[in-house]
């Protein structure tokens, strides 16, 4: 590819290539505080090109792939570079990743006890997980937490975070210094901004966590919680797992040691600084 960067995000390690000087530009601008791949190698390669040459300069237009692709992905217009760019790598993750459990969810840590949030898109888990960093816990990631089949333990991925829509604000309010990615509007999930991760998450990316509570959080409902069952919890967390089936035995193992461990609790929020009352509520009460 015509130009290149290669960055470590926790344990998982990227090259990412484009046909474009822009969405490589940014990214290293964005992840210059994170490390280079270990021992210089990747582990999964990503590219962003164009699949005619004239695409290039005429109505740009960014396909993604890299080791694993989805023929049918619709491509992004270069202004949506550093979104593509981000896609990208999560495919190559939910497609290729075999080391570890993949579970779709934000996570957060504090005295060593890791909070899961999961849910479906705009549930809020990724604007949770900003608020309470800003409140002293530790960003673990908000798109895939992962868990050591082998261990137990979960390890982090701090990505940039993706906030969407009224998120944006929401986050700006509560990181006033916090680093920023360019505000692109009208995306196929609205409007995005990427926040870099604190410098704490960063420096703290290779020390893993013990899981200690499962959170399902539900925006704009009134304030309210309520346990989750064991057997709702495993089929949840299965949904909201992109390897699950491929790891096979290691998965379902470390799955229901998982449910069987820790709580589970869904929660209904009104607003940020209600969710995070109700998430330090119920840590405390552990």
């Amino acid at each position: 590819m015509r130009h290149a960067f290669a960055l470590r995000i926790g344990p998982i390690g990227f090259r990412i290539g484009s046909d474009w000087r822009a969405p490589v530009d940014q990214l290293r601008s964005l992840y210059s505080d994170y490390p280079a791949p270990q021992d210089g190698v990747a582990d999964y390669t990503v590219r962003l090109f164009a699949r005619r040459p004239w695409r290039r300069w005429l109505r740009p237009s960014v396909e993604i792939g890299g080791d694993y692709m989805l023929p049918e992905a619709a491509p992004l217009p270069l202004r949506h570079g550093l979104l593509a760019a981000e896609m990208a790598m999560n495919l190559q993750m939910a497609l290729g990743a075999r080391r570890h459990l993949l579970l779709h969810a934000s996570a957060v840590e504090r005295d060593g006890r890791a909070v899961l949030m999961t849910g479906v898109s705009g549930a809020g888990k990724s604007t949770l997980a900003t608020l309470l960093a800003a409140r002293g816990w530790r960003f673990m990631g908000d798109e895939f937490a992962l868990l050591d089949p082998a261990t137990g333990l979960l390890h982090a991925f701090p990505r940039l975070i993706s906030l969407k829509n009224a998120a944006i604000p929401a986050a700006e309010a509560a990181w006033p210094d916090a680093r920023m990615g360019p505000l692109m509007a009208a995306t196929p999930k609205g409007d995005i901004r990427h926040m870099v991760p604190d410098a704490r998450a960063i420096a703290a990316m290779d020390q893993p966590a013990t899981p200690a509570l499962l959170l399902f959080p539900r925006y704009g409902d009134a304030a309210a919680v309520r346990p989750v069952p064991p057997a709702e919890a495993f089929v949840r967390m299965t949904q909201a797992s992109t390897n699950y089936v491929a790891l096979g035995e290691p998965g379902f193992t470390a799955m229901t040691r998982l449910i069987a461990q820790i709580p589970a609790v869904a929660i209904d929020y009104p607003d940020g600084a209600s969710g995070v009352a109700q998430v330090e509520a119920l840590c405390a009460a552990l």
